[in-house]
């Protein structure tokens, strides 16, 4: 099952946002977005509609093969342009309320405002910049790869 998520670009007061079906967690889709998608990168992302899968590439380069069914490594799957599908078009969003409603199935949502990227994980929860989350998310599984407290002690005193 695919960890779904939304991605947008501000624009003045109102959000285009598309659909992203696979792993839009911090470290899949959010990591890609803070280390590849720059503002035009991600206008142009979005102008082409709902993805399946994000990568750091948008467009497929003369004489590789890419589809949706056999996609090429480092480059965006679209429902439209690489599975010939109709309705993923951008969604257009006047407000936070409106995005979570209209994509209710997404359990991260990622927007650019002012060349900036900020997450969300739905309703209720709070926007943050990604770099901070990213940060934070690389402190916390520096912190898990730690031996605990008891197996340093045994170290120090030769146990």
């Amino acid at each position: 099952m695919g960890t779904r998520g939304a991605i947008g670009v501000m624009h003045g007061d109102k959000a285009k946002v598309i659909y992203c079906h696979w792993d839009s967690y911090l470290e899949g889709v959010g990591r890609i977005l803070f280390e590849h998608y720059d503002s035009p990168k991600a206008n142009h992302l979005v102008a082409l509609g709902g993805i399946s899968s994000l990568d750091k590439n948008i467009e497929i380069p003369e004489g590789v093969e890419h589809t949706f069914d056999n996609p090429a490594k480092g480059i965006t799957v679209f429902y439209g342009r690489d599975r010939g599908e109709e309705g993923n078009e951008y969604t257009v969003c006047h407000s936070d309320e409106e995005m979570y409603e209209h994509f209710d199935w997404c359990e991260y949502f990622y927007i650019m405002r002012d060349g900036v990227w900020y997450v969300s994980q739905g309703a209720g929860t709070e926007w943050k910049e990604l770099a901070v989350a990213l940060a934070e998310l690389d402190i916390e599984k520096a912190e898990d790869a730690l031996p605990d407290e008891s197996v340093l002690i045994k170290q120090l005193v030769g146990v």
